[in-house]
């Protein structure tokens, strides 16, 4: 009887409390209590949406469709139960098997930058640092390869990649799972990434949707002493108001739907006061109807906590089926399961729904053929999976294909090239490249071989981090360390003597002539510093772990060349930037397995480094705008609250808005080269432009008139340095005075990577759509043209823009 009220009573629960009439119709988000509710508090408050369309397959999957309802009409209702519902097994999700229909189930393995619960795979560079690259090639590429190890391994479908968190926090944990504190930029990666993924024959899954931008209270806190259910205080709410949902959070999800993701993932905490999971003006209205999203929606582990609300609020898979923190449970029973049998045979669950769920789960199955000849799950993937061991299985699997096959190929090449173009060169005083120095020191506790296993950890003190933590991470099969790189490049020039010191206590703490213990100071001191990352906790601060900057000052105080390499999450605050003796500064962020290899290769010059900054480097921590929620005062049950009240205001757009200086803007990166900009023009693609945009059929990724290009701009791009090198010319939209207030005063809108040699120039363009000149009306509820003069400037990052056109699209 428990979970038939989980199932049916819950519904209307979530109704009476989550999804209250809007206090404007036409306001799709909004910060108001609905009138006549009983909730604690002031809330944000989504309008409800229902019923969960139907997918129509259209954008390409009509004959997939076809196949998928073909197989939904002969299975029985309790195999129906089993194709929306996760069961423990091999793969960190799992979906059973129907044997006499020849379906051997659904294999789903974490994460977005390897496929983490196997061997013999290789472990890419982080979401943040292929961001980093600003190289559309890069990002698919990297897709397109991880797709091939996941399939190989025998996983359907492969949780990534990420555009939630997006970055709102610089304090998020999980902000290098992501791409960029931008959604232009953000949403370039997910579409590269997803069509690489699926070009391979792996289903991306597009997490996690949406306003998931901390890890502090994402879940529920549990009675100890109660049931699996019983809950103290609920998840944070993300309270979002409706320009802000469209313009920042929901813009990258719609290049995933118009990449034809084939899932998506619903994130943990609340969103304007209802879960994530079964809110439906999120999951119905703006994903299934506005953006027209054809495949399915499963919830994050764990973050399903109703049975029909969430159906109807348009959940169609819950993983990984159990009750509980993360769905640990199975045993327990499950809000999905058996109770939509139950909910079918008593009325309360429409069949016809239930048929959709499980047609929007196959149709991109058979969309990407993987119903022939796919490779079964690798076993050795069921002994290492701790999330659900064998012990847990409920059920049978039959694994009996080859164990610990080597999926990595030819990938470790790709992914040194790929990790060595990512690094930002933020400083450099004619220090680097090296030249094949004498005499090098290298100094932190990041340089040297990992001590404690194939897994980064917080506790491991010792040994370089190539990655963060959590179900983002990946096991290394080997991980090159940047001092056994330096030891090997400097055998091969046979010139360098390489003397290394890896304690930061004893660095931080001595005089390093002292340590260096000879008469002449290296040539060059290299300093290699990290910082962790991980799901589940929120950044405490935005220092240098283990005395970074310590280290660096120590080491400059002797050492007039310094060198200092970071491998982190993301942001830092760096002191040190402005030292005469530190000579250059490069971010590496979290550069996969090739780690050592790929950053010599910048050291000395094989690559030129052409990465530039996904996020902004203030000052100061304390500069930031929108810390996480890390504390609340009272114990109420909805006391935790994040009110989204910066708005548009984030990263670079909140700096501008407010004449911040910082330490390094968005999109800033220096190579060993220089290059010019000159000859911007504009031309309009389209004889009339009207305000709105028309109302054509909805297609995956939303109305199409959106991704109709209105303008092309093009600016002669010159290296006018001496070596080979590629530059980055960024543009970014200044909206005109008749937009609305809290517009930001310029927006990224474009991107290219140019190759060029010494000399040489070359054109390169940049098509706007109607999307990126267009803001988002609460009153029409549609995306809008305002009239009166955009300004567009192209440049080399957010605060050096070199070029200027302008245009009018719409006169007043």
């Amino acid at each position: 009887m428990a979970h038939l009220l989980a199932l049916g009573l819950l519904a209307a629960t979530a109704s009476a409390q989550n999804f209250g009439g809007s206090s404007r119709d036409e306001d799709a988000f909004s910060y108001v209590q609905p009138e006549n509710t009983t909730i604690l508090g002031p809330y944000g408050h989504s309008p409800a949406v229902y019923p969960s369309p139907h997918t129509s397959g259209s954008g390409g999957w009509e004959d997939a469709l076809s196949l998928a309802q073909d197989f939904v009409a002969q299975l029985t209702l309790d195999e129906k139960a089993d194709m929306v519902t996760g069961q423990p097994g091999p793969c960190v999700g799992n979906i059973v098997a129907i044997p006499r229909l020849n379906f051997s189930g659904l294999c789903l393995q974490d994460g977005p930058l390897s496929i983490r619960v196997a061997d013999y795979a290789s472990v890419f560079s982080a979401g943040v640092t292929a961001a980093a690259t600003w190289d559309r090639d890069i990002l698919y590429q990297r897709g397109y390869a991880m797709g091939q190890e996941f399939k190989a391994k025998g996983a359907h479908i492969a949780l990534g990649p990420v555009a939630g968190p997006l970055g709102r926090s610089a304090y998020s944990g999980r902000n290098w799972e992501g791409f960029a504190a931008d959604p232009y930029l953000t949403g370039v990666a997910m579409e590269e990434t997803i069509q690489g993924y699926q070009d391979a024959g792996v289903q991306a899954c597009a997490k996690h949707f949406i306003g998931n931008e901390q890890e502090t209270q994402r879940n529920p806190t549990y009675d100890s002493n109660g049931t699996l259910t019983d809950v103290i205080q609920e998840a944070i709410s993300a309270n979002i108001d409706d320009r802000t949902m469209h313009e920042l959070y929901l813009w990258p999800f719609a290049n995933a739907v118009r990449a034809k993701a084939a899932s998506f993932m619903c994130s943990y905490q609340r969103l304007n006061g209802s879960y994530a999971c079964e809110n439906s003006k999120a999951l119905n209205g703006l994903l299934k109807e506005e953006l027209g999203f054809q495949g399915y929606v499963m919830s994050d582990w764990g973050g399903t906590h109703s049975g029909m609300a969430s159906i109807e609020g348009g959940l169609d898979m819950n993983m990984p089926g159990g009750l509980g923190a993360y769905g640990m449970h199975p045993e327990a029973g499950s809000f999905f399961g058996g109770n939509v049998t139950i909910g079918v045979n008593n009325g309360t669950l429409d069949e016809a729904r239930l048929d959709d769920m499980i047609i929007r789960i196959m149709t991109p199955y058979f969309w990407l053929e993987q119903d022939v000849d796919y490779p079964t799950v690798d076993p050795s993937s069921a002994d290492m999976n701790t999330f659900s061991p064998r012990s847990t299985w409920l059920r049978e699997f039959n694994l009996t294909g080859p164990r610990s096959r080597d999926v990595r190929g030819d990938h470790a090449a790709i992914i040194r090239r790929q990790a060595a173009e990512a690094t930002v060169l933020l400083k450099n005083n004619n220090a680097l490249p090296l030249r094949a120095p004498k005499t090098i020191a290298v100094f932190g506790n990041d340089a040297g071989e990992n001590t404690m296993g194939p897994l980064n950890s917080d506790t491991f003190e010792f040994g370089t981090l190539a990655s963060g933590g959590g179900s983002g991470t990946g096991r290394f099969t080997y991980l090159v360390s940047p001092l056994a790189a330096i030891n090997a490049r400097a055998q091969a020039d046979n010139t360098s003597l390489v003397q290394y010191w890896l304690n930061n206590t004893q660095i931080a703490t001595n005089d390093v002539a002292d340590l260096l213990a000879v008469q002449t100071i290296p040539e060059v001191c290299l300093v290699f510093l990290k910082t962790w990352a991980a799901e589940g906790e929120d950044r405490e601060h935005l220092k240098l772990d283990y005395n970074g900057t310590e280290v660096v000052n120590s080491v400059a105080a002797t050492c007039n060349n310094t060198v200092v390499v970071t491998h982190s999450s993301g942001i830092n605050s760096l002191p040190f930037a402005s030292h005469p003796n530190v000579t250059a500064i490069l971010a590496a962020h979290y550069p996969g397995q090739e780690s050592g290899n790929s950053i010599v290769d910048v050291l000395y010059g094989d690559v030129n480094p052409s990465g530039h900054l996904p996020y902004t480097i203030a000052l100061n921590g304390s500069d930031y705008n929108a810390p996480p929620t890390t504390a609340v005062s009272t114990n109420g049950t909805y006391d935790w609250q994040s009110w989204f009240d910066e708005k548009l205001e984030i990263d670079y757009r909140y700096f501008d808005a407010h004449d911040i200086d910082v330490q390094y803007e968005f999109g800033f990166g220096l190579s060993y080269t220089t290059f010019n900009l000159s000859s911007i023009s504009s031309t309009q693609l389209v004889r009339h432009i009207s305000a709105q945009p028309r109302q054509l059929e909805v297609q995956p990724g939303g109305n199409p008139a959106l991704w109709t290009g209105l303008y092309n701009v093009t600016v002669e791009v010159t290296n006018t340095g001496d070596v080979e090198g590629a530059a980055v010319p960024q543009l970014y939209v200044t909206f005109p005075d008749s937009t609305p207030a809290g517009t930001p005063p310029k927006q990224l809108r474009g991107f290219d990577k140019v190759v060029l040699q010494p000399g040489e120039s070359r054109n390169v363009s940049f098509e706007l759509m109607r999307r990126d000149l267009s803001y988002w009306d609460i009153i029409s509820q549609q995306w809008v043209i305002p009239s009166g003069e955009f300004v567009i400037r192209v440049g080399f990052s957010s605060r050096d823009l070199r070029e200027t056109v302008r245009i009018s699209p719409v006169r007043a």
